[in-house]
């Protein structure tokens, strides 16, 4: 019934130029549900969710709220209303304090000359306890990525919100994290408020949600309440067909070699990471898995010498090699795709050209230094078409493409260098069902042509997938490996988090 809803979305549009984000698309959100919102990249989820949230206006259609028909002018019109919106791309301010972002909508609009830090401090205390231990007096540049999600959860629990947005909450945090935010989901729901949740991953929309919406290409495919439908469905209905391989054919026997490309000796960085050796050998996917903070992503940027003081040896094709910054890493043909795609995967104002040119530019220069458009475009489009790259030019910012796609720039730049080695940090972060099966396939690939591959992830499915075997890391130390029928869920959990005097001896 009507008077069950707190809002409906009618026949809504938007275009950007020449593309059709939204084309009379309809939605209906009731009043204490969890409703999922299902699409790949380009779906159009984004833009609805911008035009709920104030941040874009629609070019027609009409938006009813608690009953009422209303214009949303602006975020604040929205935030008046009761709209609290937890965006994927983290948006806080490094430099001031935990508890300063999450009362700074608060702290803008209070008209008080002085601002009472121990007061804000305790009240941003009580509502972090919900979620972790993050202390408020923190900065927030010194946190790691999935605490800074949980900042940016913490701000719309501060709001009095009817409606709550989450766009891909989870893709940042840790299971026991995910968890914690799932309960508080249920809370909020039962006491009446409605959630709207925008995910990649089935398992979460089939465990938490009531209902999922389908939006494929602009346009709303069907809503369907969970207990009707199966993952395959929802699937299937995002992408027009069926995807039957996510994961591509592992290494076969006749492709195993004992060559290897990456040899790991002793690595010791003081307060990260002790004693971690292992091998990349040829042909191979190598997975590395972990809980958030065990120290996966520091091992790699520690290989690739791109922060910390590292000790011990890592030898290319048998060959020592003498690393002390990222350059040389680079030179010698080893590269790291980072988890932060927006901070540090892409430059999001440049163009998808100068984004893929951008480790060596070289490459793209004339005698004098000056950059050869022409020659940059060429390099772009060439590394484009291997990767299936869809845009409209070269030329166009790599913020106009949707995620997928922006990871595929990301790439791109990395094999521009053409890489003897590649680590991949959470590869798939935030890309849609249809994407993650491209990278997936194209990481494969990589691996037969010879380029060494090590994959880090936080979904253990991804890693199992994809990887032909796993290191698990736990405190900064290798806990053991796992492949073949032993590489499942359970085995990498128990690595991951038994003490290590178990693990050594596992």
């Amino acid at each position: 019934m009507e008077t069950d809803l707190i809002l409906k979305i009618s026949k809504l549009s938007k275009s950007f130029g020449p593309i059709r984000a939204l084309d009379a698309v309809d939605f209906e959100l009731r009043k204490g549900e969890i409703h999922a919102i299902a699409g790949e990249n380009g779906a159009g989820k984004s833009t609805l969710m911008n035009i709920i949230d104030g941040i874009l206006q629609p070019d027609s259609g009409e938006i009813h709220f608690d009953g009422q028909k209303v214009s949303i002018a602006s975020p604040a019109t929205a935030q008046r209303l009761g709209i609290g919106f937890v965006h994927q791309e983290i948006a806080l301010c490094p430099d001031v304090s935990v508890a300063e972002n999450i009362f700074m909508a608060a702290t803008n609009l209070s008209k008080t000359l002085l601002m009472d830090y121990g007061d804000l401090e305790a009240r941003a205390g009580t509502v972090l306890r919900t979620l972790g231990d993050i202390p408020p007096t923190r900065l927030v540049r010194d946190l790691s990525i999935s605490q800074q999600q949980l900042v940016e959860i913490a701000k719309a629990l501060t709001l009095d919100c009817r409606v709550l947005i989450l766009d891909e909450p989870t893709a940042a945090l840790t299971e026991k994290e995910a968890q914690i935010l799932f309960g508080i989901m249920r809370d909020l729901a039962d006491k009446g408020i409605s959630i709207i949740y925008i995910s990649h991953r089935m398992v979460e929309i089939f465990d938490n949600c009531d209902r999922v919406s389908v939006f494929r290409d602009g346009r709303y495919i069907t809503t369907r309440d969970v207990m009707d439908i199966t993952p395959e469905d929802v699937v299937a209905a995002m992408v027009g067909r069926v995807i039957e391989n996510l994961y591509p054919e592992k290494q076969q026997a006749h492709e195993k070699s004992d060559a290897v490309i990456l040899e790991v000796e002793n690595l010791t960085e003081a307060t990260r990471f002790r004693n971690v050796s292992f091998a990349l050998r040829r042909g191979e996917i190598l997975g590395l898995a972990g809980l958030i903070g065990a120290g996966r992503s520091e091992i790699v940027k520690g290989i690739c010498r791109l922060e910390g003081q590292v000790t011990g040896e890592v030898r290319l094709n048998g060959q020592a090699l003498e690393l002390r910054h990222y350059q040389d890493s680079i030179d010698n043909g080893i590269v790291y795709l980072s988890e932060d795609r927006k901070g540090e995967g892409v430059f999001l104002d440049m163009s998808i050209a100068a984004n893929v040119s951008a480790l060596d530019v070289s490459q793209v220069a004339s005698r004098l230094g000056v950059i050869n458009e022409h020659r940059e475009a060429e390099q772009a489009m060439r590394l484009g078409r291997e990767l299936n790259l869809k845009c409209g030019h070269v030329g166009q910012p790599a913020s106009a493409l949707s995620g997928g796609n922006q990871q595929k720039v990301a790439l791109a730049k990395m094999l521009s260098v053409a890489p003897k080695v590649i680590f991949l940090d959470e590869p798939t972060r935030g890309v849609d069902v249809g994407a993650k099966a491209e990278i997936h396939r194209i990481l494969r690939n990589l691996a037969r042509e010879g380029v060494g591959i090590l994959v880090i992830s936080s979904e253990l499915p991804e890693l199992i997938g994809v990887c032909d075997r796993v290191l698990v890391v736990r405190e900064g130390e290798i806990a053991g490996e796992v492949s073949g029928a032993d590489m499942t869920e359970e085995n990498i959990m128990y690595l991951a988090s038994i003490e290590q005097e178990q693990a050594k001896t596992a």
